[in-house]
């Protein structure tokens, strides 16, 4: 994901001319969705994105930052908080973190990054024509999962069993996890499937 082409996408819609036209007497705000804890590197490369831009913190743009902790039951919550202020878009990462987003607004824009597939998740109609209030940047990183597996038996062809850790409480890790599987009963691997639910929660294996 090129940093620039993020920073321009998501500012090109709070910046719209409809839009600056209801903002002349305030500075743009957008809302920080967040998935994690601070500090985060990818915030400090969206401000110095901006800085790039023209845009400085505190003179002519203002960032509400609404952190999650990792905890993501906390994401719908903190959606709802940046819609209440108002902010004039939120950009967010992952796709827990848009769905909440897409969820709590169908009037504020939303650029997303770091999603999986967002067509397979609901967050858009479509990859040419995403529609609505919701944008952004897929890694589609589905198609690879079962591609990364397949390297891996070349890599080391007598591998019999691979344990797989992923985030139960993101869609698109439920659709990595399904490609992943297929390509292990193809490949005659036995997949050993942890689904965590929370950064501190104890991992169970799947029946698999």
């Amino acid at each position: 994901m090129d940093r620039r082409a993020f920073i321009a996408a998501s500012l090109g819609f709070a910046l719209s001319p409809g839009v600056a036209a209801a903002q002349q007497r305030r500075i743009p705000t957008v809302g920080v969705l967040r998935p994690g804890p601070p500090p985060d590197p990818l915030i400090e490369a969206l401000v110095q994105g901006l800085r790039d831009l023209g845009y400085v913190e505190g003179r002519n743009i203002r960032l509400e930052y609404r952190w999650a902790e990792g905890k993501q039951d906390r994401l719908p919550a903190l959606a709802a908080g940046l819609v209440r202020l108002p902010v004039d878009i939120i950009t967010t990462w992952s796709t827990p973190a848009a769905l909440a987003a897409k969820s709590a607004t169908t009037t504020i824009p939303i650029v997303f990054a770091g999603v999986g597939d967002p067509v397979r998740t609901g967050l858009v109609a479509s990859l040419a024509r995403p529609g609505a209030n919701v944008s952004g940047f897929s890694t589609l990183a589905e198609e690879l999962s079962g591609k990364r597996l397949e390297l891996l038996r070349e890599t080391v062809p007598k591998v019999g069993r691979v344990a797989m850790l992923w985030n139960s409480t993101n869609p698109s890790m439920v659709f990595r996890a399904r490609e992943t599987q297929t390509a292990a009963d193809k490949l005659g691997v036995v997949l050993q499937s942890f689904g965590v639910h929370e950064l501190n929660d104890s991992v169970k294996s799947s029946p698999r």
